[in-house]
């Protein structure tokens, strides 16, 4: 499903809604431990998990270069946001019946080539971190990539 992306007074809104028949305690697991997280977002590593903590971006390109990403809003087994850019990415969490459902926000400031990489990119860690909550791995897939960037160049020419 794709996302949806709207217009805002100052910039635009990427929503993906994923119904997740897991618990919120496993979903919050996944997006939190870095055992985990880096199953499904290899870049990223939780350093200090609280509002005004840090996420570290390490760039894996064999430099050893990282910056540090500011978590702006946390609510343990809730939600969690923190930096992306220029704007901001958000998961929250809400239990339903048989598991939970996990919305993922992300505030893009102005649109730009590199927003529907960038929303195809989630797209894909999304379908990844679902595979780690049943129990798989998988690399990242670039045809799967590339196909949802198709997709969401198309959303991006519409706005």
């Amino acid at each position: 499903m794709l996302a949806v992306v709207e217009k805002k007074e100052n910039g635009f809104i990427a929503t993906y809604n994923r119904p997740l028949n897991h618990s919120v305690e496993k979903v919050w697991a996944a997006l939190t431990q870095n055992g985990k997280l880096q199953k499904w977002m290899p870049n990223l590593e939780i350093v200090d998990l609280q509002k005004g903590g840090k996420i570290k971006f390490n760039m894996n390109d064999g430099t050893g270069n990282s910056f540090d990403i500011s978590i702006l809003d946390f609510e343990e087994q809730s939600y969690l946001q923190y930096e992306w850019g220029e704007g901001w990415v958000r998961f929250e969490l809400s239990p339903k019946d048989n598991g939970c459902l996990l919305v993922l926000k992300e505030y893009i400031p102005a649109l730009s080539d590199h927003t529907p990489k960038d929303l195809s990119g989630w797209h894909v860690c999304l379908i990844m971190f679902s595979a780690v909550l049943d129990g798989k791995y998988m690399d990242f897939p670039k045809g799967e990539w590339e196909k949802w960037y198709e997709k969401y160049v198309k959303v991006t020419n519409q706005l």
